[in-house]
């Protein structure tokens, strides 16, 4: 199905610690708009070794969006009252003895640095024993929760998707009702243009403002061959048949587009870049008050949908 780029799901999976105390290990994975597919990754130490696994499965799973995973953990206070030995923090005596040692050599050398505080002790890696499990229980629970956390996120982005589809499909309609009503009057429009344009010529050659004089033969018969000619290559200058094909054509491919599977967002821009081009074009070439209204209005829905389309994977 076609998806959108933003989505988000969450998953948890408990983590055995030994002696039946459990983690509950959470993941969440976000994934907003990008060009491109851009990974990240806020895990633990426990669940670093995961991330080749997240990496590929993302891969496999996405082709765009900025997907960020997240993990966090915490002791199942339930199994940690069943064993609370096993789940308290303790400190590393030995570890403890050697860092005070190397801070009484540094004090002898650089009198004048300063003791270490308790929460720097604390951090010291080593210094605190806490129950970590074993790394091959921590990588299996990671998997497993971000594979649910990506399934998750695979809906939401599927069924934010949809609505867009919906949504694109609507704005579709509506430039072909426009185009629609607006085609089969484009001639009339050209031909009092050129009615409009004659006149005019024929005043600023013969000095006859009047249209009468034009079909009552009393201008120049090379007056008008030369008004024959300008009104001729004008109107090649302002025939929009062309645009208005092209305006069908892209909007057709938009549909055919939308009826698909898989990523289209990249190739929905490119005929939102397209359909704008060609309603610029049907702008400035307009001969009439309601083909530039129609012309900007279509302009307007372009913009709408492409705002739709950077959401689409």
């Amino acid at each position: 199905m076609i998806s959108s780029m933003t989505g988000y799901g969450s998953a948890s999976r408990p983590v055995s610690l030994g002696a039946g105390v459990l983690a509950d290990l959470q993941v969440e994975c976000r994934a907003v708009n990008s060009r491109f597919l851009d990974l990240g990754f806020r895990l633990p130490d426990e669940c670093r070794g995961a991330e080749p696994l997240l990496r590929e499965m993302a891969t496999q799973a996405l082709a765009r969006g900025k997907v960020e995973f997240r993990a966090a953990w915490r002791i199942n206070t339930s199994t940690a009252a069943a064993s609370p030995s096993r789940a308290t923090s303790t400190l590393n005596h030995e570890r403890l003895s050697a860092l005070k040692a190397l801070q009484t050599e540094v004090l002898n050398a650089f009198p004048q640095a300063g003791d270490l505080r308790a929460a720097d002790i604390l951090r010291w890696p080593g210094v605190v024993n806490e129950p970590r499990g074993e790394e091959e229980g921590w990588i299996g629970a990671t998997a497993e929760a971000a594979k649910a956390a990506l399934d998750a996120l695979m809906a939401s982005r599927a069924a934010e998707g949809a609505a867009l589809v919906e949504v694109l499909h609507a704005i579709t309609q509506q430039m072909q009702a426009i185009i629609a009503s607006l085609e089969p009057r484009i001639p009339e429009y050209v031909q009092q243009y050129q009615d409009k344009l004659s006149a005019r010529l024929a005043e600023a050659l013969t000095g006859q403002g009047s249209q009468g004089n034009l079909s009552n033969g009393t201008v120049p018969a090379e007056v008008l061959d030369r008004i024959r000619q300008e009104v001729v290559l004008y109107a090649v200058k302002i025939d929009v048949a062309e645009e208005f094909a092209r305006l069908k054509t892209h909007l057709q491919a938009v549909a055919t587009a939308l009826k698909g599977k898989g990523p289209v967002g990249k190739r929905l821009d490119f005929l939102m870049q397209e359909l704008n081009r060609e309603a610029n074009t049907l702008s400035s070439k307009s001969v009439s008050d309601e083909c530039t209204a129609a012309a900007v209005e279509l302009k307007l829905l372009i913009e709408q949908m492409r705002e739709q389309v950077q959401n689409l994977e």
